[in-house]
């Protein structure tokens, strides 16, 4: 059995050249599996001008079809309308494992029901917490109930995660199993040179949206600059709040202390990481966020915020914990700094490889 060799679809709205946890968790999954000597299919929908099939590294084949998307890159919700080419693809790729990403993703799910629908067997991965009482989470777990009802597998990202998506769906625990997010710590090495102390920096790198905690931003760096003139701040990443961030870097006059620099490729990711000394995460939810371990990896001290399930990320000693509440973060940031003489950033990489 083990070595049969599976032919397997990805499926998902979220891929390449979307920039984001999700895309980069299917890419380097997908790519590990190739060198497995498995057989690995994308299915998403068209990005821009990017339509048809195409092949990226490793011999990845990319299905990108012509479904425009309606909100947050997700096709329009259509039960039957996509299952002509659902099964063309299914049954011309020869698949016999659907692996689904992301509870919002619709095309995600309505692959799932129909590969469980024609007999295949279906794997579902949750990347993210919901809640349970507005109504957005009452339809999302609505659906998630139907199209997992009889899924042969679900993985979450944390305990955290495994508890919240068995509450949402009403699967049984034992079809829910944990597995960490992990990085390539070969990708992820600190600056050769160390950075000085007489200017800190900290980093962040995140989508610049309401769930990732942009507004808490907005308040927390002009108090951290006005509390430490040393301290810069370099911000990556893209999203609707970005307007505000720039807006509070012009109020403040805080130009040039803090660097807008866009939306950052994975493959740049590091260089911005080993410039500084502090990450910043201030996620209002999150199941377990990949860059707390891509930033701890770079020898950086990590500040987030208490979510889900980020204290399961790093031990205690590598990330200070704040409530998402600028006050206590900022209280949190000033902690950061005062034991950052004490973080050696090669010692940090080292423990990094070792536990992940």
């Amino acid at each position: 059995m083990a070595d049969l060799k599976h032919r397997i679809l990805m499926v998902s709205d979220f891929f390449y050249p979307n920039f984001g946890g999700v895309e980069n968790h299917i890419y380097y999954l997908s790519q590990c599996l190739l060198k497995l000597g498995h057989k690995v299919v994308v299915l998403t929908h068209a990005y821009g001008n990017r339509s048809g099939v195409r092949y990226m590294t490793g011999g990845l084949k990319v299905y990108y079809v012509p479904w425009r998307p309606f909100l947050m890159q997700n096709t329009f919700p259509t039960i039957y309308g996509t299952f002509p080419i659902i099964r063309t693809i299914l049954l011309r790729e020869k698949i016999s494992l659907v692996h689904g990403h992301q509870a919002f993703s619709t095309l995600c799910h309505e692959t799932l029901m129909h590969a469980r629908t024609m007999g295949y067997k279906v794997v579902f991965t949750d990347h993210s917490l919901y809640g349970f009482a507005d109504v957005g989470s009452i339809h999302m777990n609505k659906v998630l109930q139907f199209t997992l009802a009889d899924v042969t597998r679900a993985i979450c990202v944390s305990h955290t995660s495994k508890e919240n998506t068995v509450l949402r769906s009403g699967l049984p625990p034992e079809k829910v199993f944990v597995i960490p997010n992990a990085v390539d710590t070969a990708m992820f090495k600190p600056a050769q040179q160390r950075l000085g102390r007489d200017e800190i920096v900290i980093v962040v790198i995140s989508r610049l949206v309401y769930r990732k905690g942009a507004d808490l931003l907005v308040e927390v760096i002009p108090e951290v600059c006005r509390l430490y003139p040393n301290v810069r701040f370099i911000v990556g990443g893209d999203g609707p709040k970005r307007v505000r961030l720039e807006e509070m870097r012009e109020k403040h006059s805080l130009q040039d202390r803090v660097e807008m620099l866009g939306a950052v490729p994975h493959a740049s990711v590091r260089s911005v990481l080993i410039s500084g000394h502090i990450f910043l995460n201030s996620s209002l939810t999150e199941a377990f966020c990949i860059a707390i371990l891509e930033a701890a990896s770079c020898g950086l001290l990590t500040v987030s915020t208490r979510v889900g399930g980020v204290p399961e990320v790093l031990p205690d000693d590598m990330i200070v914990l704040a409530e998402p509440d600028p006050s206590d973060m900022v209280h949190a940031i000033r902690k950061a700094i005062s034991i950052l003489p004490n973080i050696d950033p090669q010692v940090m990489h080292d423990r990094v490889s070792n536990f992940h």
